[in-house]
């Protein structure tokens, strides 16, 4: 057997460099690096010595590095992704929170933190955290829970049996997400002669398993039995790429679509079964169709509460779930008569068992009305109000969009109006992290995006509060001449956790800077901030400059910055759906305890 010799951080990457997908292009496509003296030594040198064949890029903070990575493979459809390595301690914690965010959204990732020596020679070794009743613990433990797999790199030859291990996870699509590779600092730099033919090229191919017979059979015999029944799309469609399935599946047998956050765009906003989107960010079309639905028939979703409306949105008394989904473990929730398969494949099995069967016609009338009232509250004003709402910059950012414009964000007000209102024309125009709903991901996530696709236009929509959290990314796709447009909607705080606060009963707090205890008025220059950063950065005062300053970004060569401040208050009268917000029993305030007798009657309705 032929060896060769290398440290195991050079081992590490050169397997990594030859793995590959099905479409014979590299898996691992670049590594995120923030170096300190846990990786600067092992990893540094080695990444530096492949640096032609795998490239490393510097980010400003290693969760949003993570987080760049993650939207990078989830605009991919997980076809490919990204590895982020930091130094141990502080470091390496900061990855934990976008490994959550990747768990959740079932997003494959490998995190590769610097550990603390094996040997223990230096022991303590500066950053490292000690478990007084534990010699095995270091801070990387904490990896363990948000992660689909975790390994502890103590030894070179280790890797041999780790490696297959992370890239079987990561491209299984039932066992997929994050993994974590915690590599103790000194064995990044021990040699060891490995096989030569541990370096060969392997191909990772995406499996697409097929539906149990048994369960085929019952899923069919529920399908033919139902009155009324629904499809719920979810991120799973997406990730399959079972868009066109889903199509020709709804068409061929006349059953509505509603979406979730993650299976928004899975069909044309204005497709005849496109219903819009699902429970408590939904419109008034799709929960309408879904509190009378028999059979709710989830493709790729996890039934999330925002998508089941706490479940209290399904009120048919006769109702049954079916779920098609490649994890067993979401196609078995909540009793559902469960299809585990491939989402395409599940489709295609069905459409063909089904035959020219086909439900009554949906109520199309139900939409009509629905974008009615969108298009009302996303219409530029007929006069400039001089606090557009949230709403109307939608509208802007829409009408200046092209089929191909990818929309992203994640948390604050955005994501509950962006799911409502906006049209997505094309499959993963829409991006939206709305599993763990992380502020600051916006900003990373657009860069990633436009690395994975920069033929798309990437528009990325962000609150104040959330940029507050997390911008230093912008400058780094600045550096990288990654073109993205950002749009900042201002409102001076947190507002839609502020109107959650005020529709359970509770006063203005803590939320908007206006009602914080603060000694002096905040007034952050944000244009100046991104300028500051090297982009494009433009202040508009009405909707009217917001539509020019979106169609002058296309011709910009550095990422544009757009800011705008908003009202924080208002939000889309029609559409949407109880959401389960725990009212305090007890409260000396009358709009609490009137909360509260709301609450109490609405837990009535859950099924």
């Amino acid at each position: 057997m032929k060896t060769v010799r290398l440290t195991a951080a050079q081992a590490l990457v050169r397997y990594l460099a030859a793995q590959m997908n099905e479409d014979g292009e590299p898996y691992i496509a670049g590594v995120w690096a923030i170096f300190g003296h846990g990786n600067v030594a092992g990893m540094g040198e080695a990444l530096y010595g492949i640096r032609e064949e795998l490239p490393t890029y510097r980010g400003q903070n290693e969760q949003s590095m993570a987080h760049a990575a993650i939207a990078y493979t989830k605009q991919l459809g997980r076809r490919r992704t990204m590895a982020v390595t930091s130094s141990i301690g502080p470091g390496a914690l900061n990855m934990v929170t976008a490994a959550a965010l990747a768990h959740v959204n079932r997003l494959p990732v490998l995190l590769i933190p610097g550990d603390v020596f094996a040997n223990r020679g230096p022991d303590p070794v500066l950053q490292q955290i000690e478990d007084f009743n534990d010699g095995t613990v270091s801070a990387n433990d904490c990896f363990k829970p948000v992660s689909r797999y975790f390994d502890r790199i103590m030894r070179p030859e280790q890797l041999l049996t780790a490696l297959p291990r992370a890239f079987r996870t990561m491209t299984d699509p039932a066992d997929c997400g994050p993994v974590t590779l915690s590599f103790c600092q000194d064995v990044q730099a021990e040699a060891y002669d490995y096989p030569e033919s541990f370096f060969d090229k392997k191909v990772w191919r995406q499996r697409r398993p097929e539906p149990d017979k048994a369960e085929l059979k019952e899923a069919i015999v529920a399908l033919k039995a139902a009155k009324n029944p629904i499809i719920v799309a979810g991120g799973g469609v997406h990730f399959s790429g079972a868009t066109e399935a889903l199509k020709s599946f709804a068409e061929r047998h006349s059953i509505p679509v509603i979406e979730t956050q993650a299976g928004k765009s899975a069909l044309a906003w204005d497709h005849e079964m496109n219903f819009g989107p699902a429970g408590v960010t939904g419109a008034s079309s799709a929960n309408a169709i879904a509190e009378k639905a028999d059979l709710v028939f989830g493709v790729g979703t996890r039934f999330q509460d925002f998508t089941t409306g706490s479940w209290a949105l399904f009120k048919n008394p006769a109702r049954k779930l079916l779920a098609l989904n490649v994890q067993a473990y979401d196609s078995a929730k909540h009793d559902a008569i469960s299809l585990t398969a491939d989402a395409k494949v599940g489709l295609e099995k069905l459409t063909e068992a089904l035959g020219s069967h086909r439900f009554s016609a949906p109520d199309v009338s139900l939409k009509q009305d629905w974008f009615a009232k969108a298009d009302a509250v996303t219409a530029a004003p007929k006069e400039a109000n001089s606090q557009p709402t949230d709403m109307q910059v939608i509208g802007a950012v829409q009408r200046a969009s092209r089929d191909n414009t990818v929309v992203m964000c994640a948390a604050g007000t955005m994501p509950g109006e962006l799911h409502q209102l906006w049209k997505a024309k094309l499959p993963l125009s829409y991006h939206m992290e709305y599993g763990f709903s992380c502020m600051g991901y916006e900003i990373a996530g657009g860069l990633g995006i436009k690395m994975a696709e920069p033929e798309r236009d990437v528009i990325v929509m962000v609150g104040d509060g959330s940029y507050m959290m997390m911008n230093s990314e912008l400058a780094t796709a600045v550096a990288m001449g990654v073109k993205i447009t950002v749009v900042i909607t201002d409102n001076r705080g947190y507002g839609c956790i502020n109107r959650l606060q005020m529709g359970t009963g509770g006063a203005e707090f803590n939320n908007l800077y206006a009602h914080t205890n603060q000694k002096n008025p905040i007034a952050i220059d944000f244009t100046a901030h991104a300028a500051s950063m090297g982009a494009d950065a433009h202040k508009v005062s009405t909707i009217a400059e917001l539509e020019t300053a979106l169609d002058a970004a296309r011709s910009a060569d550095v990422p544009t910055v757009i800011v705008i401040d908003t009202d924080p208050y208002p939000t889309p009268d029609a559409g949407g759906y109880w959401w389960d917000v725990a009212v305090p029993e007890v409260s000396e305030r009358n709009e609490v305890k009137q909360a509260r007798v709301a609450y109490e009657s609405a837990l009535k309705e859950r099924r």
